[in-house]
């Protein structure tokens, strides 16, 4: 078993091309049935179907393969899970698919390129996966707000605007907080099985 400052401070090399597959599969039917979960229950507790804006729950699977498994695997699961979900569920609505794409998308290949990123061993696991979560969360907010910034000024998209990016932000305040808990709880153990 390697000392804390050691597991802090490896680098990681990319899963074999067999694990980012299997990851990649098990991620997108998550990204697909937990917002369904998450509907299901909060209309069951009387909070409504629309909790998933809130706890957002589709970008826990994006961002956690994205660490998990590389940059590849995030990739392809964030723009396959909204467009998987859509046409099973009907869920996220048309005009928002194209969005949600490029935003998972790039949480994914962000958090996946981040996943190997050496950081100083004095860095506990737990907080260096967290710098690395926000990173990507703000890495993936910045280009949807690109994407947005481009709907409205190319393609005179009314129905959106950037300040939609910072409304989402604050709507989805809990399912931020959510993923800086579950996500480097969930990272700190796998790395300490890889010890």
């Amino acid at each position: 078993m390697q000392p804390q400052s050691a597991t802090s401070a490896r680098t990681y090399a990319l899963p074999s091309v067999k694990f980012q597959s299997v990851a990649t599969l098990i991620a997108v039917a998550a990204a697909v049935a937990l917002p369904q979960v998450f509907h299901l229950a909060g209309a069951a507790m009387g909070l409504g179907t629309m909790i998933g804006q809130t706890l957002l729950p589709m970008h826990l699977p994006v961002l956690l393969v994205g660490l998990l498994a590389g940059p590849f695997a995030g990739l392809v699961t964030g723009a396959l899970a909204p467009i998987v979900s859509f046409l099973i569920t009907g869920m996220p609505m048309a005009p928002m698919v194209p969005f949600m794409v490029v935003e998972l998308a790039a949480y994914g290949l962000i958090a996946g390129l981040l996943r190997g990123v050496r950081l100083p061993a004095a860095v506990p696991s737990p907080l260096g996966w967290l710098a690395k979560l926000v990173a990507a969360q703000i890495g993936g907010r910045l280009v949807d707000a690109l994407a947005i910034a481009v709907a409205v000024t190319l393609l005179g998209n009314a129905q959106m605007s950037v300040a939609s990016v910072w409304t989402a932000v604050g709507t989805g305040l809990p399912g931020l907080v959510l993923q800086w808990v579950l996500i480097p709880l969930i990272m700190f153990v796998v790395d300490r099985h890889r010890d």
